[in-house]
């Protein structure tokens, strides 16, 4: 009897996430019905006890009821560990394997999808102006979460992670001093406007929202994993349909293109998880 009650517990549960997830999607339009299970699930619960609340449903009537709730709840379940030039091999292999790839085009797009607080985009214009591209450059900068992208327009980043972003620079092949890409202000590290001069950003869903340019570049590394394999699937194919042909996908480590109906249209450029399309 006891196992009868926490499986049926167990069952409640579940219900009462799949009609959260459902209200959110019908009355708001973001979709995370199809997100990992496990990694949603723990969200959830981090959110209801931010929230001061016991339960699913109780979270379920908040949301719908305050916008500013929902917007909390947004945050918690987009969000990702970021930060500069992080892996530094990734970005060794962009110098490596992408960057004679670009120096062909007379003009360049690259989109980071899932941006976060944009730490990676920075980056990736540091990485281009060294590299003397970036003057023939269009980034689009992209996130589900409305604020956290106005935290990457600022451009503004706590000095505190400045010495481990150093390291990771220099682990990735920079040609510079890092401190010259920033002003310390306070507690701050405000960073060169002119390297926000090419960036677009902008908020986008991955979930719901469709392609809105032809890409040389897409990096989207590290926000599959909170997928399902069919959002995963849906996802690869909203890339797919914006990527330019031989044109390059990077993901992160965890992520993959194989056993994926896309793996034979790619071709693969490094270990570090930079694919080409070739079909």
């Amino acid at each position: 009897m006891k196992k009868a009650l926490t499986n049926s517990s167990v069952d409640l549960e579940k219900i009462e996430i799949d009609l959260l997830l459902e209200g959110i999607f019908r009355y708001y339009g973001f979709d995370f019905r199809n997100y990992a299970p496990a990694s949603l699930k723990r969200r959830i619960w981090n959110v209801i006890h931010a929230e001061k609340l016991t339960t699913v449903s109780g979270l379920q009537e908040k949301i719908l009821r305050d916008r500013t709730c929902l917007e909390r709840f947004v945050l918690t379940l987009s969000i990702n560990v970021t930060s500069m030039f992080r892996d530094p091999n990734f970005y060794l292999a962009l110098r490596t394997n992408v960057i004679p790839l670009l120096r062909t085009y007379p003009f360049i797009r690259i989109w980071h999808a899932g941006c976060s607080t944009g730490e990676e985009v920075y980056s990736m214009a540091i990485l281009l102006q060294e590299e003397n591209l970036y003057h023939r450059c269009r980034l689009y900068a992209t996130d589900i979460n409305e604020g956290v992208i106005k935290k990457a327009k600022a451009g503004i980043f706590p000095l505190k992670f400045m010495q481990e972003y150093t390291q990771n620079y220099q682990l990735a092949g920079g040609k510079q001093s890092f401190s010259e890409y920033y002003t310390a202000a306070y507690d701050n590290a405000i960073f060169r406007a002119s390297l926000k001069e090419n960036i677009v950003f902008s908020q986008h869903n991955l979930v719901t929202d469709s392609s809105f340019n032809e890409f040389h570049v897409i990096l989207c590394r590290n926000v599959l994993i909170y997928f399902n394999a069919a959002l995963q699937q849906q996802v690869y194919q909203l890339f797919h349909n914006s990527l330019a042909m031989f044109g390059v996908l990077g993901l992160g480590k965890p992520e993959s293109l194989k056993f994926t109906p896309y793996e034979q249209h790619y071709q693969q450029l490094s270990h570090e998880k930079l694919y080409r399309r070739v079909s």
